[in-house]
């Protein structure tokens, strides 16, 4: 009786905390999020920091500015290749959109051939749509120029807490050790170390499976004749970086913008390819580049991608695999909590040899009984 009463409270406790830190979480997005972001940056950027400082007898604030500057450079080189392929398509644009006219009358056609349903039907309901829209206008005016204003303020946010977190990374390696009893200091340094060792090579991993995503759509996409190959394979390479659900907007967009150019025929040749290239990614790339670097299983990966779309978003979904696997780390090598490790964790197969050896053992062992 006394064992049920002492674990009710400590499970209310525990709810408490978690219903207190997820209210925290969505109050503190504007800070939280990109301070966690930043985290991630600062430890795939340790290595040039520490190289500079070594090998160059940099200053640790100098060396961390480099190294900032240097993300700064790939991230907008990035962004300045991806607006380059825009612009093509925003040149192209009176021709997409003839085109567009016309496989929409087709489309319409075979609406009304297979389903029976007359040309004015469709103009009433598309114009009742379109009215709809045009009186949410200003509310989809407003949403775009705070989301706009909002990821300007994430990048601004993202760069500094970058900045200040690699130039202050001794002090707060320095307060971690020091928040915990004595003799609890070796464990906290050796989850540090790990920690870092681990998201450096998701991160990495993850850049690596982006670039070999992107290299594979526009290859294949380019042998199909899609136009815009380069475009639609970025996007696919760039979305592919949110787990599951990147996928299917990549696929959309593509899928939209070659049925506006080359009609239905391609689309299906398009979704063909990203089916292939999915299936590859899924079996091959992410077990072998991603997968071996962060073992949690896909329930709770997909349990925490919903969760942090309901908390943050799109920067939920992307920061909750990596600060999952941080969580299984602690757990991990905390005793009170490895049963949490064990079932956020893969099934272990059993090593059959060291299965047979045990047997063999034990048989001996009777035998000489």
């Amino acid at each position: 009786m006394k064992d049920k009463l002492s674990f009710l409270p400590k499970l209310a406790l525990v709810l408490f905390c978690l219903i207190s830190l997820t209210y925290i979480a969505i109050l503190g997005q504007s800070l939280l999020a990109p301070l966690l972001f930043s985290f991630l940056m600062a430890i795939l950027l340790l290595p040039v920091g520490n190289f500079l400082e070594q090998r160059f007898k940099f200053k640790r604030s100098l060396s961390t500015l480099v190294s900032v500057v240097l993300m700064i450079a790939v991230i907008g080189g990035i962004i300045y290749f991806f607006g380059n392929q825009l612009s093509d398509l925003w040149a192209d644009w009176p021709l997409l959109k003839e085109k567009a006219n016309v496989s929409y009358h087709e489309l319409q056609k075979w609406i009304s051939h297979t389903f029976g349903v007359n040309s004015q039907k469709q103009l009433d309901y598309l114009n009742d749509s379109t009215e709809k829209a045009l009186a949410t206008s200003a509310a989809i005016v407003a949403t775009t120029l705070a989301t706009l204003s909002s990821t300007l303020l994430f990048l601004g946010f993202t760069l500094l807490f970058t900045f200040f977190i690699l130039n202050y990374r001794r002090v707060l390696f320095t307060f971690l050790t020091s928040v915990f009893k004595e003799e609890h200091k070796e464990k906290v340094s050796e989850i540090v170390s790990q920690i870092q060792y681990i998201i450096k090579k998701y991160i990495i991993g993850l850049f690596l499976q982006m670039l070999i995503v992107t290299v594979l759509m526009i290859t294949v996409l380019s042998l199909l004749g899609v136009k815009y190959a380069v475009l639609l394979g970025l996007v696919a390479g760039i979305f592919n970086v949110v787990p599951y659900l990147g996928i299917f907007f990549a696929l959309l967009v593509s899928c939209l913008i070659t049925f506006a150019t080359a009609g239905a025929g391609k689309v299906l040749l398009v979704l063909i390819a990203f089916v292939g290239v999915h299936a590859i990614d899924g079996n091959v790339l992410m077990p072998l580049v991603v997968g071996s670097k962060v073992k949690i299983n896909a329930l709770f990966a997909f349990i925490g991608i919903v969760v942090g779309e309901m908390i943050w978003g799109i920067s939920g979904m992307f920061l909750c695999i990596p600060y999952l696997a941080i969580l299984k780390i602690i757990f991990d090598r905390v005793d009170n909590l490895k049963p949490w490790g064990i079932l956020m964790g893969e099934e272990h197969k059993p090593d059959k040899k060291k299965r047979v050896y045990q047997i063999t053992k034990k048989i001996k062992l009777e035998e000489k009984d």
